[in-house]
């Protein structure tokens, strides 16, 4: 997301989603991916890093982006991205999937988790 981002109109686009995201705060959650932002990208043709790329996650199914090398710990889970796999992913990786490649310790702070993934919800669709 650029710098000239509409913060309001971003943050309105969260109020709409549900519960608990509709709580979440942009730029927060836009704070909180600067964690993120050295192995994923999360805009439209993003290229994948030391992490695949995050644009359209929600709705796809784990071990699918494009181009992208997973573990086989990924490549044989069986689930859809949604806010709710995404925060329990972020809570802990290795716990979530163990086997899995992602050498991120995770998220321990609920609220943190919850502007990050509001930010993802409103910035990696359409």
């Amino acid at each position: 997301v650029s710098a000239e981002v509409d913060v309001a109109a971003m943050q309105t686009r969260i109020a709409a989603l549900g519960a608990p995201y509709n709580a979440g705060d942009f730029d927060a959650g836009r704070r909180a991916f600067a964690q993120c932002r050295s192995c994923h990208t999360a805009n439209q043709g993003g290229g994948n890093r030391v992490g695949p790329n995050l644009y359209g996650v929600f709705g796809r199914e784990i071990g699918t982006a494009e181009g992208f090398a997973y573990s086989q710990a990924v490549q044989d889970a069986d689930f859809t991205w949604d806010p709710a796999q995404l925060d329990h992913w972020l809570e802990n990786p290795q716990t979530f999937l163990p086997g899995n490649r992602m050498a991120f310790a995770g998220v321990r702070d609920e609220t943190q988790r919850r502007d990050l993934i509001a930010y993802l919800l409103v910035t990696t669709s359409e």
